[in-house]
C-alpha cells in the first residue's frame, strides 16, 4: 500500500511539474511584447504532450470505473429569472433584424457581437460551465410560443405534429454545425447578410416546429439547442426536464457518462472541436506559406475536408473502442479548445456592445457618448491568458481522459453482461426435455455449461487489459490534438519584441 501511494505521489508530482513548466519565470522566448515563455515552445509542446499522456496512463493503471453520481434536489430557476432571460433573447433577436433592415455599417454592429461572440463562444461556455441558459434564451422557442399562443386566442384548432422519422434525428443539427462553422471561418458574412440568414433560420426553425413539434424539433433537430444542451452536459447544472425551471443537479463532468452518443452527436461534437483547431491553424504563418490567402472556394475546400477527416476519425475511434468513449472523451477538449482559443476574443471583441447602445441603429448616432470606444485590452495581463489557455486545453484533455476511460469501461462491462446473459439463454437452446441443442446423451448440456462456465468467470484482469489495449488509439487521439492546438496558440500569439517597444505594452491575439 505505501509503494502505491509513493507511485500516486510521484505521478502526480511529474504532472505538475509539467504542466508548472510553462509558468515558471526562466527563459526569453516572446509569446507576447511582455509575457516571455520559460522555454522553446518545442519543449514545452512536448512537456504538456507528456502530461496528458501520463494522465491518460494513470486512469489506465488505477483502472476507473464509473459510478452511479448521488441524486440531489434540483435546483428551480425564478420565474422572473426565466422571464428575464427570454426577453433578452427576443430582443436580441428583434436588434440584429432590425439593424439588418435600417442599419448602415459601422462599429455598432451587433449581428457578429451577438451571433458569435455573445452566442457562439460566451453562451456556449456558460451552457458548458455553469447552467443551460439557451433553454429561455433561445428567441425561436418563445417566437413559437408567442404563435401558439395567438392562434389560441383566435380559436383556430392546431393540428398534431407528425413524428420525426428516427433516421433523421440529430441529423439536421450536425448538418446545421458545420454551414454556421463554414459561415464564421469561411464566409465571414456582414450584418445585413448575417440578418438575412438569421431571418430564414427563424422562418425554417418555426416551420419544423410546427411540423415535428415544439420540444421534439428543438432535441432532435435545432442545430443551436442540440449543441449547447451537448455542451451542458459538463455543467453541475443540467437541462430541465419540464418547463417549470427546475434544473438537474449534478457533479461537474458527471452528465457525460449517462449521454445517448449518437453518430451525428458525435459528429456535432467533432465538427465543434474541428472547427476550433482549423480557425487557430489558418492564422498560423505556416499556414499561410503553404496555402497562401485562399479564396472562399479554395478555403471552403480545406474546411470541409479538415472537417471530415476529424470527424471521420473520431468515428473510427469510437467504433474501436466505443461510440460512448469518443463523445465523452472528446466533449471536454472541445470546450476546453473554446475557453483557450476565444477566452480572449470574448472578453475584448465582448466590449463593443458600449459602442452598440450609443448608435442602436447604425445612423451614426451618440447618445451615451460612447460611439467612438475602443476595446481595451490592457487590463489582460498576458501571462495569465497564457496559463488559463494551458488550463483550458490540457484540462480538458485530462477530464477526456476520465471521461472516455470509464465510459470504455461501463460500455465493456455492459456487453459483457449481455454475452452472458445471451450464453445462458441459448445454452438449454429451449428445449423442455432438459437436453441443450438436441443431445440426448448430455453432452450438448456439458458443453453450454463449459461455455457459460469461461464467460461469467473471466479473469477481470484478462478484460481490463483489452478495454486499456483498445483505449490506445483514443490516447493518441488526445495528446495529437493537445500538441496541435497548443502549437497553433503558441503561433498565433508569437510577436517579436520590437526595438523601443514599451515593456508594458500589450499585443494579445484574442483568436
Amino acid at each position: 500500500m505505501r509503494r502505491v501511494r509513493h507511485a500516486r505521489a510521484a505521478g502526480i508530482a511529474v504532472i505538475l511539474l509539467l504542466g508548472g513548466a510553462a509558468t515558471s519565470p526562466v527563459g526569453a522566448h516572446g509569446l507576447s511584447q511582455v509575457y516571455q515563455s520559460p522555454l522553446p515552445l518545442a519543449v514545452y509542446l512536448v512537456g504538456a504532450g507528456l502530461t496528458v499522456a501520463l494522465s491518460f496512463a494513470f486512469i489506465l493503471a488505477r483502472d476507473l470505473r464509473a459510478v452511479e453520481p448521488p441524486i440531489r434536489p434540483g435546483a428551480t430557476v425564478p420565474g422572473i429569472a426565466r422571464v428575464t432571460l427570454r426577453v433578452i433573447g427576443l430582443f436580441g433577436w428583434a436588434w440584429i433584424m432590425v439593424q439588418g433592415i435600417a442599419g448602415g455599417s459601422s462599429d455598432a454592429s451587433v449581428a457578429g457581437l451577438f451571433l458569435w461572440v455573445y452566442g457562439w463562444v460566451g453562451l456556449a461556455m456558460v451552457s458548458a460551465l455553469v447552467f443551460p441558459a439557451w433553454e429561455w434564451l433561445d428567441p425561436f422557442a418563445t417566437l413559437f410560443d408567442m404563435g401558439a399562443f395567438i392562434i389560441r386566442r383566435l380559436g383556430i384548432r392546431p393540428w398534431a405534429p407528425a413524428p420525426l422519422p428516427a433516421g433523421a434525428r440529430h441529423w439536421p443539427a450536425f448538418a446545421g454545425m458545420v454551414f454556421f462553422t463554414w459561415l464564421e471561418l469561411v464566409a465571414v458574412p456582414g450584418a445585413q447578410t448575417l440578418a438575412v440568414v438569421l431571418g430564414g433560420y427563424t422562418v425554417m426553425t418555426l416551420a419544423l416546429m410546427a411540423q415535428f413539434g415544439r420540444d421534439t424539433w428543438r432535441t432532435q433537430g435545432e442545430t443551436f439547442t442540440v449543441w449547447f444542451r451537448t455542451l451542458n452536459r459538463l455543467a453541475p447544472l443540467g437541462v430541465p426536464g419540464a418547463r417549470d425551471g427546475t434544473l438537474v443537479r449534478r457533479s461537474f463532468g458527471s452528465g457525460l457518462l449517462d449521454a445517448a452518443w449518437t453518430t451525428p452527436v458525435i459528429g456535432l461534437v467533432a465538427v465543434g472541436t474541428g472547427g476550433i483547431i482549423f480557425d487557430g491553424i489558418s492564422q498560423t504563418i505556416p499556414f499561410a506559406a503553404v496555402f497562401g490567402a485562399p479564396q472562399l472556394l479554395a478555403k471552403s475546400a480545406l474546411l470541409l475536408g479538415w472537417l471530415a477527416m476529424v470527424s471521420g476519425l473520431a468515428l473510427l475511434v469510437g467504433r474501436t473502442v466505443s461510440p460512448g468513449a469518443i463523445g465523452a472523451g472528446l466533449l471536454p477538449i472541445s470546450v476546453g479548445y473554446l475557453v483557450a482559443h476565444y477566452l480572449t476574443y470574448l472578453l475584448i471583441d465582448g466590449q463593443r456592445i458600449v459602442i452598440a447602445v450609443s448608435d442602436p441603429l447604425q445612423q451614426g448616432a451618440d447618445l451615451l457618448g460612447t460611439a467612438f470606444y475602443e476595446p481595451q485590452a490592457g487590463w489582460l495581463p498576458p501571462g495569465l491568458v497564457w496559463t488559463a489557455q494551458l488550463v483550458a486545453v490540457v484540462g480538458g484533455h485530462m477530464l477526456g481522459a476520465w471521461a472516455g476511460h470509464v465510459t470504455a469501461q461501463r460500455d465493456m462491462d455492459g456487453a459483457q453482461v449481455t454475452g452472458r446473459s445471451h450464453g445462458a439463454r441459448t445454452g438449454a437452446n429451449g428445449h423442455p426435455n432438459g437436453h441443450a441443442n438436441g443431445h440426448p446423451n448430455g453432452n450438448g448440456a456439458k458443453q453450454a455449461r463449459d461455455i457459460r462456465h469461461r464467460r461469467i468467470h473471466e479473469p477481470a484482469p484478462i478484460l481490463s487489459r483489452n478495454v486499456r489495449a483498445r483505449e490506445i488509439p483514443l490516447a493518441i487521439v488526445m495528446v495529437a490534438l493537445t500538441t496541435l492546438t497548443l502549437w497553433s496558440l503558441g503561433q498565433a500569439i508569437v510577436v517579436e519584441p520590437a526595438e523601443g517597444t514599451r515593456p508594458d505594452a500589450i499585443a494579445l491575439i484574442g483568436r
